[in-house]
């Protein structure tokens, strides 16, 4: 499902967000989300930039892969911010696809002219240490083999802060979805033009 935060009209000035529940606004209304959080700090700025969210809750990586050709035919962004894999994680699925899944997706992004930012995640200790440093430790390892800015960790100052997650331990709430967008915003700010 796609969300245009503005009209859904293609231009030269778009941002495509790729993600899952963490920007698709989970347990909120779309307005308090991350994502139109960014659009709203985007036009009081003056960046004149389109956002458009197309984040679907629980989707994977290989979701993903699948529908991402598409979005960026038809939204022909200048920059995707990809935010995929919790999924992958949560349901243990193999890092290694995860990794091939998303480096796959960066390429498709480059090849279709737009600048891409990754958003890195982590999943709960419960998974055992073997298998979450992986799958920590991929998204660092994406970003420097395809020269990509890198958001470290999308929940920091959110995960481990009850007063910022909702009740399920896995979404921010409304509290927490500011700090994301703070989280975010020093990678994203370098990517961006004012408009003329």
């Amino acid at each position: 499902m796609f969300i245009a935060l503005h009209d859904a009209v293609a231009s030269d000035r778009t941002i495509l967000v790729f993600g899952d529940s963490l920007s698709a606004a989970l347990g909120l209304r779309p307005q308090q989300g991350w994502v139109a959080l960014l659009a709203r700090r985007l036009e009081a700025q003056g960046y004149g930039y389109e956002v458009v969210n197309a984040s679907v809750s629980g989707e994977t990586s290989g979701g993903g892969l699948q529908r991402l050709p598409r979005a960026l035919e038809l939204h022909k962004p200048v920059i995707v911010i990809l935010e995929l894999g919790a999924n992958d994680g949560l349901r243990g699925l193999p890092v290694d696809a995860m990794r091939a899944n998303l480096s796959r997706m960066v390429r498709l992004s480059q090849d279709a002219g737009a600048r891409v930012l990754l958003l890195g995640i982590r999943i709960p200790p419960n998974y055992g240490p073997r298998y979450g440093d992986q799958f920590a430790d991929a998204f660092p390892a994406l970003a420097q083999q395809n020269h990509l800015p890198l958001v470290p960790f999308l929940l920091k100052d959110v995960a481990l802060d009850s007063a910022r997650m909702q009740e399920d331990g896995m979404h921010p709430n409304v509290s927490g979805e500011p700090v994301v967008l703070e989280n975010v915003w020093p990678y994203l700010k370098p990517l961006l033009r004012k408009s003329n």
